[in-house]
């Protein structure tokens, strides 16, 4: 586990109580139940971005706090224990790449309106049903760009793109030669098809593909952040289940065979928990974070994954049922398990970067 300053530690617990007592797993029903493209309470946004949130990452001169990934991480896995729904962590990834790769004016224009709130960005990459950021067929011509992004997190609510081409990362607001689709997933959060048709594009500074890989990397761990807050909570909500429910005239939880399950869960999730404050600290550290991003994500996916089986398992018929919460956090967890590269992908990327 990693050791907290006193003002991460404050970033926590406030997040912490802010989800629970704020938006908790019921605000997220109401949501889910409005069907609104958008997926997310744009009030609870403003909110979130009045404490500080939206602007973590980004450096004080354009209106943030310069906290780094792992304090973003912190604040990233609190909301995912209930499953609050915003766009914070799709516009830190974006603003990554104007951070890394943006010009002096490019940093001007966007980056405080994305520390404020007022801005949502979103990375546009993959273009077929997998993740895969070898095959871009998105081109630029004279300043537009044309292409299609099959699956965009916030596409739906989003005024800038941060999209993946064949020469680079361009700029692309919205507007102009940019049509947004909405697709049905089963976490019901927004994830759009964004076609570009000679939409206008601004190309970052040191765009190419070592850029786009680092964008991806923080992608990755970020998501992998969340799903370590949705399996914590899952574990918690499974052990107190089992300790109050009377089956065979006992409490499940005196069964040996289920503490042994509980137990093994409990260590997977510390291992996850190690692989992803290891890889946001990785990025905090700079240099190469190629490989502590793919273990993050990799673990993340594995556990995630099976803690979510688990908790559905465990609760017997009341797990499958739209009444009890635990099928909200096994949707969303398939869901992110797939998104910006599967546990196979990453298992794959980090053996050949490990030299096998």
């Amino acid at each position: 586990m990693a050791v907290l300053t006193e003002e991460q530690t404050m970033l926590r617990d406030m997040a912490r109580d802010w989800a629970s007592n704020e938006s908790p797993v019921t605000a997220w029903r109401k949501i889910r139940n409005a069907n609104e493209a958008t997926g997310y309470d744009p009030a609870a946004y403003a909110t979130m971005a009045e404490m500080g949130w939206t602007g973590v990452i980004i450096p004080e001169a354009h209106g943030g706090s310069d906290f780094g990934w792992l304090s973003l991480g912190l604040v990233i896995e609190e909301l995912g224990k209930t499953l609050a729904a915003s766009p914070i962590a799709a516009s830190a990834v974006a603003a990554s790449a104007i951070l890394l790769g943006g010009s002096d004016a490019q940093k001007e224009q966007y980056l405080s309106r994305i520390a404020s709130g007022e801005l949502v960005a979103t990375l546009a990459v993959d273009e077929g049903p997998r993740h895969d950021p070898t095959a871009i067929a998105a081109t630029v011509d004279g300043g537009k760009l044309s292409g299609t992004k099959a699956f965009v997190a916030e596409g739906d609510s989003a005024g800038l793109f941060v999209v993946a081409a064949t020469d680079g990362l361009y700029l692309v607001e919205t507007g102009e030669g940019v049509t947004v689709s909405r697709r049905h997933l089963v976490d019901f959060r927004s994830h759009a098809q964004v076609t570009f048709d000679g939409a206008p594009a601004d190309k970052l500074a040191s765009g190419g593909a070592d850029l786009l890989d680092a964008v991806l990397d923080r992608a990755a761990v970020l998501t992998a952040a969340e799903m370590l807050g949705m399996a914590g909570q899952a574990f918690d909500t499974t052990l107190a289940y089992l300790k109050q429910r009377v089956q065979f005239g006992q409490i499940l939880a005196t069964f040996q065979a289920l503490q042994h399950r509980m137990a093994n869960l409990f260590s997977e999730i510390e291992q996850m928990r190690s692989a992803v404050e290891a890889g946001l600290a990785a990025i905090d550290r700079g240099g190469d974070v190629r490989q502590a991003a793919s273990l993050a994500k990799g673990k993340a996916n594995e556990i995630g994954h099976l803690m979510s089986r688990e908790l559905i398992q465990l609760h017997g018929g009341i797990g499958m049922t739209d009444e009890y919460d635990a099928g909200f956090y096994l949707k969303r967890m398939r869901v992110l398990e797939q998104m910006w590269g599967n546990t196979a992908y990453h298992r794959d990327r980090f053996a050949r970067l490990s030299g096998f």
